[in-house]
């Protein structure tokens, strides 16, 4: 999730493990635990491209990683508190604010990898990874919170911002679960064939949802609204095999199919070759030259090697998405 939603729920985990000690201070140290797991970030931008995706929510966000760190965090906070707070109340306060950070970032389409060093990717993909509907919930029980000194007063307005917020994301996973419904319903009705399905919300909302099915030849595309009142419209884009072929040796190429989980499509445009990540859907659906959300760039380096360069987003490219969905979460 997006910096601010992680910083507000590290807060509300932090008056709930340690208010009574901690009072306002849950709210420095919910900020900066609920941030920590995210400064892989930084360490990814002092890397290439792709090593940069690839550790994201990696290590950083593994159980095994919070284990480890709890105890060196809570020793910190207990000598700058001194009496305040004992050294294993402490390392609780440290584990709780990364864990929720990591239960949290389970619902996105991203994904943790939670086991680490376990390859795989848990995704509940239910909601997008900014959404004022679970942010704001919590936001308001905070400012609540900071404004009371009682400790029962402010516990429970915190317990109602998580509940309030939790039911949310509650929701998201029913609504995810209907819309998967609906889409194996038009495949069937359309009698068309597939390997794998994947849905997932479209940006700030969780109305209007987007649908990848896999085929053995390439790719089927779809979005459903809960406002629809017409069937859902599938468009295919073929697998490009011989231009993947011409990837094959790249270390970047076969780095990226890991990290797309095997969610892409490799394209080609004035010479030029492109991997585009599947799951985070497209900027347009031009059939003739559809451009995705994630997309990279091969280039030659001086010694020969294909090396992957992410193509930046332009800021009119944004708006046009937001313009498009919101009109699309309308219905049909």
């Amino acid at each position: 999730m997006d910096s601010l939603t992680q910083i507000v729920l590290g807060i509300a985990t932090a008056e709930l493990v340690a208010g009574k000690k901690l009072q306002n201070r849950t709210f420095l140290y919910g900020a900066i635990l609920g941030t920590i797991p995210d400064l892989d970030i930084v360490v990814g931008k002092l890397m290439s491209d792709v090593n940069g995706v690839a550790i994201h929510r990696g290590l950083s966000h593994s159980l095994l990683f919070f284990v480890f760190l709890s105890p060196i965090l809570g020793w910190i906070i207990a000598k700058v508190e001194k009496s305040k707070i004992s050294f294993k109340s402490a390392s609780l306060l440290a584990f709780w604010c990364l864990f929720t950070h990591v239960l949290l970032d389970l619902f996105t389409s991203w994904g943790t990898q939670i086991l680490w060093p376990l390859e795989h990717r848990f995704a509940l993909k239910t909601i997008f990874v900014i959404d004022p509907l679970y942010t704001i919930p919590l936001l308001i029980s905070l400012i609540f919170v900071w404004r009371n000194k009682e400790f029962l007063v402010r516990r429970k307005y915190v317990i109602r911002g998580l509940v309030i917020s939790s039911s949310y994301l509650l929701l998201t996973s029913l609504l995810k679960l209907f819309a998967v419904q609906q889409f194996e319903n038009a495949l069937e009705n359309q009698k068309l064939t597939y390997e794998k399905l994947i849905v997932k919300p479209t940006a700030f909302n969780c109305i209007l949802w987007n649908a990848n099915i896999a085929t053995s030849k390439g790719y089927y595309l779809a979005d459903y609204s809960l406002f629809d009142s017409q069937p859902i419209q599938f468009t295919f884009y073929p697998k490009n095999l011989k231009l993947e072929e011409k990837l094959v040796n790249s270390y970047d190429f076969q780095q990226l199919i890991k990290i797309s989980e095997g969610w892409y499509l490799v394209s080609e445009q004035n010479n030029r070759l492109y991997f585009n990540d599947l799951r985070f859907g497209l900027l347009n659906d031009n059939p003739k030259n559809p451009q995705f959300a994630f997309s990279y760039e091969f280039k030659v380096n001086p010694d020969g090697n294909l090396t992957a360069h992410e193509i930046p987003k332009a800021k009119r490219d944004g708006k046009a998405l937001l313009k498009k969905i919101f009109t699309r979460l309308k219905g049909n």
